[in-house]
């Protein structure tokens, strides 16, 4: 693991969204198109800010989250409105995006699908990912069913996780997929944040499901 720490958040953010842009650029240059998995919540939202604006060929760029809630984009919940609201704005708005939900009851019915579309823009050229106190990443919360199957090395691209203290079902990109990024960044803030990586280093990844990343992973740390 690569400990960045930043004496604040902006600065944080500004150095994250500058090594993500030039991962971008190298990507393009090197392979013709790129892909940019990204977390939703809040804490991304300035990242996005800031990286909708670098002079990236972003017609060659497929955008898509790490993991999604199982609810229609258009409900606040969605992880897609996050990214379309402060990513896919301005320059980065002829980016394609790769959603990871189709209407459906449940995500089973529609899981091949999606992985095999995901599979098609795979590997990841730069994956940029949370972790929540719980020391879960993308929606591999620990303990949840699905968790087992999520972490298999077999594992299809996306899979369906129920955690019981979720209100809705969510789907995820599979652990194969999230060690498979080229450029692996994780975002967090504040002492229990800090505390429950360090924790994690010690765990199972059945314990503390971020632990499949930290040893390839750039984790940028603030206050």
């Amino acid at each position: 693991m690569d400990l960045r720490i930043a004496p604040d958040r902006e600065t944080a953010v500004a150095r994250l969204a500058d090594e993500m842009a030039a991962a971008l650029h190298l990507a393009i240059s090197t392979e013709g198109r790129a892909t940019l998995a990204v977390a939703g919540g809040t804490t991304p939202g300035p990242v996005f800010d800031r990286l909708s604006t670098a002079g990236i060929a972003w017609p060659r760029v497929t955008v898509m989250p790490t993991d999604e809630r199982w609810v229609p984009e258009d409900d606040p919940r969605s992880n897609a409105g996050l990214i379309r609201d402060r990513l896919l704005i301005g320059p980065a708005s002829v980016a394609r995006y790769q959603s990871l939900y189709a209407p459906s009851p449940a995500p089973e019915s529609v899981l091949p699908r999606l992985s095999a579309e995901v599979a098609g823009v795979l590997p990841v050229s730069v994956m940029l990912l949370g972790m929540g106190a719980d020391m879960h990443t993308a929606s591999l919360f620990p303990g949840a069913p699905g968790l087992a199957n999520a972490l298999a090395a077999d594992a299809p691209a996306v899979v369906a996780v129920r955690p019981a203290d979720q209100p809705e079902v969510r789907v995820s990109l599979s652990a194969p997929v999230l060690r498979g990024a080229r450029a692996l960044h994780i975002l967090i803030y504040g002492d229990d944040k800090r505390a429950a990586l360090e924790r994690a280093s010690d765990l199972s990844p059945e314990q503390a499901p971020v632990r499949i990343v930290l040893d390839k992973a750039i984790v940028h740390w603030a206050p």
